[in-house]
């Protein structure tokens, strides 16, 4: 069932990056979505209420508060704030500093890539990177690296 729910998020990450990449926009019903089968994922990993899920939700409300104060310096957008304060409560918090690490790095070459396809094309207006690709390709590396030994072992029979 771990590995169902690690497939149903990481289809919801694509989907994710699609939007943001087609209309600079992660819906909300996707980030609900994402959210709202995070105690699913908890009960089928075997999380306790105590120390782990109320961990889970630390985090995710940490990461929301500092979130929520980039998104109103204007630095994040509001599905960006949204899509990683649901990941957080799926993801124990050292996967998830890992995640911000890999979407610092990935965003960085996207948003260099982007300025200079900004620039080469002589561009006047405001450039919008669609940070849901970043945060989307952080979340697929770490489901990735957390499942892929097992999924390839379950394919392998």
């Amino acid at each position: 069932m771990v590995y169902g729910l690690a497939g149903v998020l990481a289809i919801a990450l694509l989907i994710a990056a699609f939007t943001d990449l087609r209309r600079r926009q992660i819906d909300n019903w996707l980030n609900a979505a994402i959210a709202a089968l995070a105690p699913v994922y908890w009960w089928a990993c075997g999380l306790h209420l105590w120390p782990d899920v109320v961990l889970q939700l630390g985090v995710a409300l940490a990461a929301f508060v500092v979130l929520a104060g980039l998104f109103a310096l204007r630095m994040m957008g509001g599905g960006d704030v949204k899509l990683l304060t649901a990941l957080a409560l799926w993801l124990r918090p050292v996967l998830f500093a890992k995640l911000l690490l890999i979407m610092a790095l990935v965003g960085g070459l996207l948003t260099v890539g982007m300025g200079m396809w900004h620039l080469m094309r002589r561009r006047k207006d405001r450039l919008k990177i669609p940070y849901g690709v970043a945060i989307a390709t952080a979340g697929l590396c770490v489901l990735g690296t957390t499942y892929g030994a097992g999924i390839h072992a379950l394919a392998a029979g």
